[in-house]
């Protein structure tokens, strides 16, 4: 049997504008999570409670990038 190709990672390199794009999505997403748990911005024809637990997935979930990213570096 053919022993199958090891893919060689590439080093990953800091680039500034990655990381400003990557901070200004993690405060947009910030602002539209916290905008939707407070119910100042609504999804039309979706109630508000389900509006709510959408806010709180995105913010949750760029929590979680956070800490995703302090720890992959």
């Amino acid at each position: 049997m053919a022993k199958p190709a090891q893919v060689s990672q590439e080093k990953k390199r800091f680039s500034i504008s990655a990381f400003v794009a990557w901070i200004v999505g993690i405060l947009v997403s910030l602002a539209v999570g916290s905008g939707m748990i407070d119910g100042i911005l609504s999804i039309p024809l979706i109630p508000d409670v389900i509006t709510a637990i959408a806010g709180w997935i995105v913010v949750i979930g760029a929590i979680i990038s956070i800490i995703a990213a302090i720890f992959n570096r």
